[in-house]
């Protein structure tokens, strides 16, 4: 039977990793079946492999296919997953792999054979059913681990630029900027001549940002970070920022510098502020502590949450679309991924990986092949 990555949250107030075996999918007249061959683990994901778990008690029982891992949830974080006690819920958003089977719909016999991406949960499976209308063809040559992050990322990335363009800003900041993600903001910037504040925590982020193209990168771990954000900020223009962190002082610090380089700009100042709004969203969790604002940015800023299906809800199917098309015309270029490794099912439960991918440190990608060494 079919194997699948399943992760649960217990009575006892656990939060268990295993393999289950499911049904053998067959799919209705408009969808396919999916051989996933390649699926990343993303920062989205890891909220629902671990949920609040306190991954420093993890430990596994079993071996192989059997392996389970189980860690404790701190008692002041269950009421967060009461929702998900007793249920094993599918895990992995996105991943990329062959149509073997398809239904009786013109749109699904197409697909037959065709190397495709979706998005839509459970991809740490060996087979996954997808609806024709929600698969995405790869262009030839392409691989399942070229195509394997063709959504969530490159998606984000191109909803960063619309966001900024549909809120009439013209340039932007961006934290955590040498992620995957940033890096391929950062190409995505250089192609389409919008300008780009990238903030990282290290020397060595800053390099790498650099050797891509990247022309304004400030370091938050320099004494003169906020000197240098100012000046880049008041280079570009940038009025609109994306914070990966979320919690602690960095949103308050752009807005700031925002304001800094407007007042600067038009002269304008006092007790309101300069009349420019200046925008942060915030759209990940690297920071768990509480977001702090010191208020020294006028009375012209927002702060706000921005998720990646809500964005594309708002630009609708259409512009959806054209942005997914763009995603699979430049995956090996402009949206192109790196992984530090390929797991099997059972490698993603070994503890070592765990440690590994959880740390969601940049460089540390990993790609889930639930197909990995069988037949």
């Amino acid at each position: 039977m079919p194997r699948q990555l399943r992760s649960t949250v217990t009575e006892a107030g656990t939060l268990e990793l295993s393999i289950a075996e499911v049904d053998a999918p067959r799919p209705r007249d408009h969808e396919v079946v999916i051989r996933v061959e390649a699926a990343p683990i993303n920062p989205s994901d890891l909220g629902v492999i671990f949920g609040p778990a306190d991954m420093g008690t993890a430990r596994e029982s079993g071996e192989g296919a059997g392996r389970t891992i189980t860690a404790d949830i701190p008692e002041n974080l269950r009421r967060m997953v009461e929702t998900r006690i007793g249920q094993s819920v599918p895990i992995g958003n996105e991943g990329a792999g062959i149509v073997v089977e398809a239904g009786s719909s013109d749109d699904a016999q197409a697909l037959l054979g065709a190397t495709v991406a979706t998005l839509g949960g459970a991809m740490y499976s060996q087979f996954r059913v997808a609806a024709a209308d929600q698969c995405l063809v790869l262009p030839a040559g392409v691989t399942p681990a070229q195509g394997a992050s063709c959504f969530v990322n490159p998606l984000t990335a191109l909803g960063m630029v619309e966001t900024m363009r549909l809120e009439g800003h013209t340039a932007l900041v961006h934290t955590a900027a040498a992620s995957n993600l940033g890096q391929m903001l950062v190409k995505l910037c250089l192609a389409d001549d919008i300008a780009l504040v990238n903030i990282v925590r290290r020397q060595e982020q800053a390099e790498l940002l650099a050797e891509l193209g990247a022309t304004r990168v400030c370091n938050s771990a320099d004494g003169g970070f906020m000197a240098s954000l100012i000046e880049a900020v008041a280079v570009t223009d940038a009025t609109i920022g994306f914070d990966a962190t979320g919690g602690g002082t960095l949103a308050s610090k752009i807005l700031t510098a925002m304001e800094a380089a407007q007042a600067a700009k038009t002269g304008a100042g006092g007790r309101y502020g300069s009349a420019t709004h200046k925008q942060v969203y915030v759209y990940g969790g690297l920071d768990r502590s509480p977001t702090q604002l010191t208020r020294s940015f006028g009375m012209a800023w927002g702060l706000g949450g921005w998720l990646l299906p809500l964005f594309l809800d708002r630009i609708g199917p259409q512009r959806s679309q054209e942005l997914r098309e763009r995603v699979a015309s430049e995956i090996t270029t402009t949206f192109a991924s790196n992984y530090t490794a390929v797991v099997s099912l059972e490698e993603a439960l070994s503890l070592d990986a765990i440690a590994a991918y959880g740390r969601q440190a940049t460089g540390s990608k990993y790609l889930v092949d639930p197909n990995k060494d069988l037949p």
